[in-house]
């Protein structure tokens, strides 16, 4: 697997991309290692340190930022978040690492060592992309309007040639999957032998779930 691209998937918060990962997760249970984000921000309620982030404090992220220790890193509403070498190296031992990174990562990674594939979850529109945050109902007002901000960023982003191997827009969770894994399939020729047939498509079914 050490061999194997890495994949960066990428997306405005809202996208459905956190969806789309659970549903690949699940149909290739054994291909498939997230490599878990770090962050200087506090946990939230429900949040496992580890599982969804490596919680660590400012100071020390920039000491290891400096170290050379993060593929890449950015700032977003005045915390730090990154990827770090070992977090990427421990999943390659054995599986492909997928990676969630947003736009100022991305633009970290492309310039880097690491030959990933990269992948962009679009919405089907910033008005959806905003009712699916609004509905949320986890952030304040300012909150949204700066995701928005950074949402906008990242979708004229996505339209440079060269920068994503595969655009999604995720109108349909199905149809969006489907590609998403035709995609993978034809890029990572070892995962058509590797998925799970119990419930693998009872797992596909289902609307866009808001995440």
């Amino acid at each position: 697997m050490a061999n194997l691209r890495p994949v960066v998937i990428s997306g405005p918060s809202g996208c459905g991309k956190s969806t789309l990962l659970n549903i690949l997760f699940k149909n290739y249970k054994d291909a498939f290692g997230f490599s878990v984000s770090h962050t200087s921000r506090s946990p939230r309620e429900g949040e496992i340190d580890g599982q969804h982030y490596n919680f660590s404090t400012r100071e020390q992220m920039r000491k290891e930022i400096q170290e050379g220790k993060f593929i890449e890193h950015a700032e977003f509403s005045e915390n730090l978040y990154g990827t770090s070498k070992k977090a990427v190296e421990d999943v390659l031992e054995n599986k492909i690492c997928i990676l969630d990174i947003e736009e100022q990562g991305v633009r970290s990674i492309k310039a880097s060592h690491l030959d990933a594939l990269f992948v962009f979850v679009k919405p089907p529109s910033i008005d959806e992309l905003r009712n699916r945050l609004v509905k949320r109902g986890t952030e304040t007002e300012e909150a949204i309007e700066k995701r928005m901000a950074t949402a906008k960023s990242a979708i004229e982003f996505s339209q440079t040639p060269g920068v994503y191997d595969l655009i999604v827009v995720n109108d349909n969770l199905q149809h969006a999957y489907e590609e998403l894994e035709t995609f993978l399939t034809e890029k990572i020729e070892p995962l058509k032998d590797m998925r799970t047939p119990l419930e693998a498509d009872q797992a596909q079914t289902g609307q866009c779930m808001l995440l």
